[in-house]
């Protein structure tokens, strides 16, 4: 399960967590109404009925409103109507029927301006105490207890007014948490996307500038001996060798733009690392040596940073990361440190990693990755000089 799934699943059980809420309210109330003798069978089934159909349609809405980012109108407006059924068949006590409302609120008030939502909190905190008001006048008790319809109409208006101010405020924050999550994520897509575009770009801009002049030559050099092959053969000859000349120097070349393609540029690599994990909220601290790495281990490093900080960015919520490069004249070595020890050991963290061994053993190279004793995560990548490969 990726990051985005847990995100979602945590935003889920935060919402749905008021429906539990209500039903606990709701069997709170029904008990002390069945020890005062006050239960009412004709009031309580459609009310249980209502807030069956209600606590169903809500989930729909939820759906719709979290995976598909809209929002159902007419559905909000059939599960107000269900809230309101129950809450005047239950009672409307704040602790326990009413609650029902809050909980429409809380759902109805996810996907609209911050101003609707408080015109939706102040009808249902009016209705919220107009009902609770109705209630206490045939004789319904308030929590379980009897009290004048005017203190009570007090406690409702505070009750309903805390809920309120509290259930669509709470469910609003976890969906914008929710949405940040998602507008990361897609972020994050995005940054890879482009990196890859110019990557591209930059490879068809090394071949136009490295073998296109030569092709360009070869193509006027060709004509030219066409030309020539009838009137001075020797001249004709001449021309072909300097197309073969011609010919052979843009191979080198184009050889050596695939080489620098598929070899990565350490400096690149550790810039583009840097700026991904400061992206994503890792602080990131480079520490390089004062001298030129011998030749063919910044290649070989820049593979092994980029992996290191996808497993740093996939398997760990780490703060900070710190990358060093030493090198001595009889070894090289990487280490990639960070505080977000991984959840996996590192026999466990995939193929990119044994990838990364297996390219270090190749230049006679190893690599280790484990959890230190002071709580954080460290990769190691070492390769004796000169290289074997």
């Amino acid at each position: 399960m990726d990051d985005i799934q847990r995100a979602r699943r945590l935003t889920w059980k935060v919402l749905i967590s008021n429906f539990l809420v209500m039903w606990l309210f709701i069997a709170m109330a029904t008990a002390l109404s069945i020890g005062d003798g006050r239960f009412q069978w004709w009031r309580a089934v459609p009310a249980v009925i209502a807030a069956i159909c209600f606590t169903w349609c809500c989930v729909r809405l939820l759906d719709e409103m979290l995976d598909h980012r809209r929002y159902p109108t007419r559905q909000v407006a059939v599960a107000g109507v269900l809230a309101l059924v129950a809450a005047v068949a239950g009672g409307a006590d704040p602790f326990g029927w009413g609650f029902v409302l809050m909980c429409w609120l809380g759902v109805a008030t996810l996907e609209v301006p911050k101003r609707t939502s408080w015109w939706m909190a102040a009808g249902a905190w009016a209705a919220g105490v107009v009902l609770g008001g109705l209630s206490l006048a045939t004789g319904t008790a308030v929590m379980g207890f009897d009290m004048p319809v005017g203190a009570g109409l007090v406690l409702c208006a505070l009750l309903y007014g805390m809920w309120c101010a509290i259930v669509p405020l709470s469910n609003r924050m976890w969906v914008w948490i929710w949405t940040l999550a998602v507008q990361a994520h897609e972020g994050r897509e995005a940054h890879t996307r482009l990196a890859l575009a110019e990557e591209r770009l930059r490879f068809a801009r090394d071949l136009h500038d490295l073998v296109g002049h030569q092709l360009s030559a070869i193509a006027v050099k060709t004509e030219l001996a066409v030309r020539l092959s009838d009137l001075d053969a020797g001249a004709a000859k001449a021309e072909m060798a300097e197309v073969n000349a011609l010919t052979r120097k843009a191979l080198r070349e184009l050889r050596q733009a695939v080489r620098g393609y598929r070899e990565l540029d350490l400096t690149a690599e550790l810039n583009s690392v840097k700026g991904v994990l400061e992206a994503a909220g890792v602080r990131c601290e480079l520490r390089m040596p004062y001298g030129e790495l011998p030749d063919g281990v910044a290649p070989v490093f820049a593979y092994a940073v980029r992996e290191a900080v996808t497993n740093v960015l996939k398997h760990s919520t780490a703060t900070f990361c710190d990358i060093t490069i030493r090198f001595t004249a009889q070894e090289a070595e990487l280490s990639v440190r960070n505080d977000g020890v991984a959840r996996r050991h590192s026999r466990d963290l995939g193929s990119g990693l044994t990838g990364m061994g297996e390219r270090l053993a190749a230049v006679g190279g190893k690599v280790s990755a484990h959890p230190t004793e002071d709580g954080e995560f460290l990769l190691k990548a070492v390769v004796s000089l000169p290289l074997d490969g």
